[in-house]
């Protein structure tokens, strides 16, 4: 059996690729190839363009990694031909012709609204002082107030961007849900990843998974790489 070397990942909205640190060390740790896109946040459209960018260069085969809105993008920029499979963090999995926003639209009854502001100059934000409780809740407070005070504007057009197709429908995808995740209701997680026929790991967690359990993250990326559901 062989193993995908090659990992690429995908940062979602109100964050920047800093926040991998932890899993990159794991995954680099282990002896794979790691690459972090570094994806404006902009519009989707454009940070599929980056996410090729990094994917044009890849010497082999890539499981390609998303989390939250890079959910959104990994499945538009995951039909690049490099890429052999998918994961899912805490993310986005829209089929064709949806978008995060029309993901977003029809929120279940109870489910925990995000602080998000209302827009500025076309970019959103995260209220700071809600920040850690919704977004990083399982975090160090230093660090999550870092987040919450570093936040990177999301584009209202990266909400808004399309699908054309969806990578999930031609390649194997996994899908990480944090079960304590107070931005995407984890039954919204569930039915994305039961939709996209992924195989799915649960953890209690936040939706800043990826930092407080770097090593849950990289093993279910680990698992993708094998092929071993």
């Amino acid at each position: 059996m062989s193993t995908v070397k090659n990992i690429v990942l995908v940062h979602g909205g109100f964050v920047d690729g800093s926040g991998w640190q932890p899993v990159y060390h794991i995954l680099t740790r282990d002896g794979f190839n790691v690459s972090v896109v570094q994806n404006p946040t902009h519009t989707l459209e454009g940070d599929v363009t980056a996410t090729h960018q990094v994917l044009d260069v890849q010497d082999g085969p890539v499981v390609l990694v998303g989390h939250s809105y890079g959910g959104a993008v990994i499945t538009e920029a995951g039909r690049h031909e490099s890429v052999a499979a998918l994961v899912y963090i805490a993310a986005f999995a829209p089929d064709k012709g949806e978008s995060v926003n029309t993901l977003l639209a029809d929120p279940l009854p109870g489910a925990p609204v995000p602080p998000i502001l209302p827009p500025r100059d076309g970019f959103l934000f995260l209220d700071r002082e809600k920040f850690a409780a919704t977004f990083a809740g399982d975090v160090a407070p230093e660090e999550a107030q870092f987040m919450a005070d570093s936040q990177v504007p999301w584009g209202v057009d990266a909400l808004g961007g399309v699908v054309t197709e969806a990578a999930w429908r031609a390649k194997p995808s996994w899908y990480l849900v944090p079960g304590d995740d107070r931005m995407i209701p984890p039954p919204a997680q569930r039915a994305m990843a039961e939709r996209a026929g992924a195989t799915v790991q649960e953890v209690p967690g936040s939706h800043a998974i990826y930092v407080s359990q770097p090593e849950a993250v990289a093993d279910l990326i680990k698992r993708a790489a094998t092929h071993q559901a």
